[in-house]
């Protein structure tokens, strides 16, 4: 959809679709500041976030993790998406599997995630 090119439909590609598609025409997201397994590196190894959508100053605003329907939301995931975002800073934070999914608000301040009943609309956050 966003990347131009041809990908192979992996569960987990799958998840990550679905989600992309859900925030464009369910939650007005713009698809021009959506970026899908960008790398991005931290303490020096390079990693690739799976969904990351960036606020109309071009800074990180969403950072989603997307897992296979059978693969499980454990600690260790949210703990995966945690690092990641540690180096983004953004602002909001989504874990999915197509099943279960998790949305929080992130402090910087106080370190704290605020979990969300749902994924913001676009337009009520930026």
């Amino acid at each position: 959809m966003l990347r131009r090119k041809n990908v192979i439909l992996t569960p987990e590609e799958w998840v990550r679709q679905h989600l992309v598609h859900y925030l464009i025409y369910h939650l007005n997201y713009p698809k021009s500041l959506i970026s899908i397994e960008r790398g991005t590196s931290y303490n020096k190894l390079q990693k690739r976030t799976d969904v990351c959508v960036y606020d109309n100053q071009g800074e990180p605003y969403l950072l989603a993790e997307c897992k296979a329907a059978y693969v499980p939301i454990t600690q260790e995931v949210v703990k995966q998406v945690s690092t990641y975002n540690q180096t983004l800073q953004a602002p909001l934070v989504v874990i999915t599997n197509g099943l279960a999914h998790y949305c929080w608000k992130v402090n910087f301040q106080t370190r704290k995630y605020e979990p969300l009943q749902e994924i913001p609309f676009f337009n009520d956050e930026v």
